[in-house]
């Protein structure tokens, strides 16, 4: 039993806790596990590029993060930012529940792939929660934006978990409807589904008190702030 190829573990645990760039550290992780497995360097890449090719849907992935970055690098958070700001009544509670639902809505129609941390959350989300918050309560110091822009993440995890439960062909409900069947209990995937509802409503109600309770917090936090504002000194 060969036990080196292991070391891309290793290989990927040194590279995260040196918090260098995540795809640089996985791809050169299995290029030197290869390599330490005893394939040469193009058998492993033509490895690598035929997984590449056969599955698809990773290429687009890996296609939208340029163009992701091409949009951020022109402004695409700024001007979200700006004119969520702008809008009366909005804030950060608010615009996030809202983002719950519609992404809960679309995952139960399959349409999963519509939301995502990538392609949503990080671009358009998040600052437009930044500046919902920063409109109603002035500028917020690092810890409060942090848990900000992680409760953001958290709403599009919360609204994808519970809302592609309720899509019978989504790949939990067949494994559950199988798994059944081979136990003599038959079930169609449709009542599985329909039994994910309750389960998505309370995820629902109980994620949209959490977004309000920071809501509050947010105004906590700025009414503090601007209490000991003049006794700073000039």
């Amino acid at each position: 039993m060969n036990y080196w190829p292991l070391v891309g573990i290793a290989w990927v645990v040194g590279g995260f806790a040196l918090r260098m760039n995540p795809a640089l550290v996985v791809v050169s992780a299995g290029v030197v596990t290869g390599l330490v497995a005893g394939e040469s360097l193009v058998g492993v890449l033509a490895v690598i590029g035929g997984a590449f090719v056969k599955l698809r849907y990773l290429a687009l992935f890996l296609l939208t993060l340029p163009v992701i970055g091409l949009l951020e690098r022109h402004g695409l958070r700024e001007r979200a930012q700006a004119w969520i700001a702008r809008l009366r009544g909005a804030t950060a509670s608010r615009l996030l529940i809202v983002y719950l639902l519609a992404r809960q809505l679309i995952s139960a129609l399959g349409l999963h792939s519509l939301g995502g941390h990538p392609q949503t959350v990080r671009p358009l989300i998040a600052p437009m929660a930044e500046g919902a918050a920063a409109g109603r309560h002035g500028a917020l110091p690092e810890p409060e934006l942090q848990r900000l822009r992680a409760m953001a993440a958290a709403t599009d995890n919360v609204g994808l978990f519970f809302g592609e439960d309720i899509f019978i062909a989504f790949s939990g409900v067949l494994l559950m409807h199988g798994f059944l069947s081979e136990q003599g209990v038959e079930l169609e995937p449709l009542h599985i589904a329909l039994w994910a509802l309750p389960s998505a409503v309370c995820a629902f109600g109980i994620h949209a008190a959490r977004l309000m309770r920071m809501e509050r917090r947010l105004a906590r936090e700025a009414a503090a702030l601007a209490a000991r504002a003049p006794e700073r000194p000039r």
